[in-house]
């Protein structure tokens, strides 16, 4: 019984050292310090209520000739500088594959929308035995069928704004 009084205590008393081990956290940004001198001169803001664990990730490499890594902010568009280099024929091959892509998947979209304009009759679907039996049922294939060609004039509009972007075939 003394012994686990006395654990108790020996705890109790050194509960408040583990609050200690914890120093002040401040944020910069998405970076985290606990070196005061520094958070002030770059002006992190401190971090209130809990810990922060904090994991490092591995560093990116830097690029080939020592010239730093392009920024994560640069544009979407911009190849790597180690990226492998097409040729123009090749360029031109692959622009015009996707150009024949795009155009049959268009002829699909457009085939398919015709089918769902033709079936849904302008807002008045043929009923079918269910539908009969059912009125809600019909209202809701209704639903449907609207949703679905709206959804195909989209798909139709999509890829034709993917057509505006790929080279025109020569």
């Amino acid at each position: 019984m003394k012994k686990t009084v006395t654990t108790l205590l020996l705890l109790a008393a050194l509960a408040p050292v583990a609050g200690w081990a914890q120093d002040r956290i401040y944020r910069c940004g998405n970076e985290y310090t606990n070196n005061a001198t520094q958070a002030k001169e770059r002006g992190c803001k401190l971090v209130e209520g809990g810990n922060v664990t904090v994991v490092q990730g591995a560093r990116p490499a830097a690029a080939a000739g020592g010239a730093a890594a392009p920024a994560a902010g640069s544009a979407p568009s911009a190849s790597p500088p180690n990226a492998p280099r097409v040729s123009s024929n090749d360029q031109k091959a692959r622009d015009s594959d996707a150009r024949a892509i795009l155009e049959s998947e268009l002829r699909k979209a457009e085939a398919r929308h015709a089918e769902l304009v033709k079936e849904y009759n302008g807002g008045a679907p043929e009923r079918n035995a269910l539908d009969l039996r059912n009125p809600q049922r019909y209202m809701e294939r209704t639903a449907e069928l609207k949703a679905s060609v709206s959804r195909s004039e989209s798909d139709i509009a999509g890829i034709k704004r993917e057509l505006g972007r790929v080279a025109p075939a020569n």
